[in-house]
């Protein structure tokens, strides 16, 4: 698709691919057989063309990105830098050394920005004075260059078998209007008598001017963005980004006109810009948005879970021993994730919050149990003990019920998170609270079950 874009769906939207317009812009499609008709991965034949484009995109000075269908989260691009400056020419300055780090940092491919190169375009101005001389007027010109270049409409044509009709474009022929002069030998017929037709190049002159850069806001606020994606052994953003920030840090201010080192922002835009400064968009700033709102939904819900409990056993100490094994969990989700070469996303945040209410109802069985045999007339120590061996058996059903129901999304690459942390965070919790709740319980409720009587 050259001078437009291929057929987009919403992440083309927000990477405003609707917007290519421009004939040296194109997209390539490439249309992948069935997953089952093939032995790679998508992701992997990306990996794949993606050196081999980046060679010949390199031959010719173009820039070229490989995007994958869905990529991701709606996001301009994977690493997104938005460049802020209180002029032009800083913002310019700091996102061209900005761009330079992008190419130069390992794992950083198809970089690109939001600038344009240099170029000039040729504007046809009209004399005027000559053109009055001859009767002709500057709309006149203008119109016969509008009809050269892109042609007019003079009618529409219809057939009986079409659905639609077919517009009629009377225009040159594209062999005739390769080069600006090539239009000068057009003629415009004179308003005055005896109605001379007088060339193009007697009423016009052709002049050169630099175009203006397309201007890009975020909020009302000018900015530069320099774009790159990930690949290579880390494909997480958070890698590059971490070593990305540690050469930021190391540009000299004076060189930006800023008076202290390079500011950079994460999850807001600069409230003012009288300095130069730097602000991660992208993967970035929607997983910081993703695991913040996760990290305060979660602590709700450990908030509500503990005032249950609070109400169900007429204690403020006992939940806290409850809860103390939500932890526990996390010494198998973390080390399962980098035996199986995983990243930690937000779907392994959500598995790790979805098996903290297993891990409680586990543990208040215990407790529960525990009490239960406590008030039968057992003694407190042995009731602690006993409460271990019976009640592992419904808790590693539960556990075993999990691992079972989550292995089927395993394999997939976006759920793989979610499975790893329910599986093994429900392992190493069965493991680990059935000795350690009891344990907890018995040092905490010693003194005051041995004082009292059953």
């Amino acid at each position: 698709y050259t001078g437009t874009s291929a057929p987009f769906n919403f992440n083309g939207l927000v990477r405003h691919y609707f917007l290519r317009h421009s004939p040296e812009e194109a997209d390539i499609q490439v249309n992948l057989l069935p997953k089952h008709q093939r032995q790679a991965q998508s992701h992997e034949i990306a990996k794949r063309v993606r050196p081999v484009v980046s060679r010949i995109a390199r031959r010719y000075g173009a820039a070229v990105a490989v995007a994958e269908v869905p990529p991701g989260p709606p996001v301009l691009q994977t690493l997104v830098a938005e460049v802020y400056g209180p002029t032009d020419a800083s913002r310019l300055r700091l996102a061209t050394e900005i761009k330079k780090i992008f190419e130069t940092t390992p794992g950083v491919v198809d970089v690109d920005w939001y600038r344009q190169d240099p170029w000039k375009k040729v504007v046809f101005v009209v004399d005027r004075e000559k053109a009055a001389l001859n009767g002709i007027s500057q709309e006149a010109i203008t119109k016969t260059l509008k009809i050269a270049t892109s042609g007019i409409s003079i009618d529409l044509f219809h057939q009986p078998g079409d659905k639609e009709e077919v517009n009629l474009i009377v225009e040159l022929p594209r062999w005739a209007r390769v080069r600006p002069t090539d239009l000068l030998s057009l003629k415009v017929r004179s308003a005055k008598k005896p109605y001379k037709l007088i060339p193009l190049g007697e009423l016009v002159r052709l002049e050169e001017t630099e175009v203006d850069q397309p201007l890009y806001r975020k909020n009302l606020r000018p900015v530069i963005y320099v774009t790159g994606d990930v690949a290579g052994e880390a494909e997480s953003p958070v890698y590059a980004i971490f070593a990305m920030n540690k050469r930021i840090a190391k540009l000299d201010p004076e060189h930006f006109g800023a008076n202290g080192p390079i500011t950079i922002y994460n999850m807001v835009q600069p409230e003012i810009q009288t300095e130069p400064s730097l602000k991660w968009d992208g993967e970035w700033h929607i997983t910081l948005r993703v695991f913040r709102d996760l990290g305060l939904a979660f602590c709700a819900v450990m908030v509500i879970i503990y005032m249950l409990m609070v109400g169900w056993f007429k204690d403020y100490v006992t939940p806290l021993v409850v809860m103390a094994a939500i932890p526990f969990s996390l010494i198998g989700i973390l080390p399962a994730h980098w035996a199986l070469n995983a990243f930690f996303t937000a779907t392994s945040m959500i598995g790790f919050m979805a098996g903290a209410g297993i891990v409680v109802r586990n543990s208040i069985i215990l407790v529960d149990f525990i009490n239960l045999r406590y008030h039968h007339g057992l003694p407190f120590r042995e009731a602690v003990i006993e409460a271990g061996a019976v009640r592992f058996r419904p808790m590693m059903l539960t556990a075993l019920a999990v691992i079972v129901g989550s292995s089927v999304i395993l394999a997939d690459p976006i759920f793989q998170g979610l499975a790893i942390s329910l599986m093994f965070g429900e392992i190493a919790s069965l493991l680990i609270s059935r000795m350690a709740v009891p344990v907890l319980y018995y040092m905490v409720k010693r003194r005051h079950a041995e004082g009292d009587s059953p």
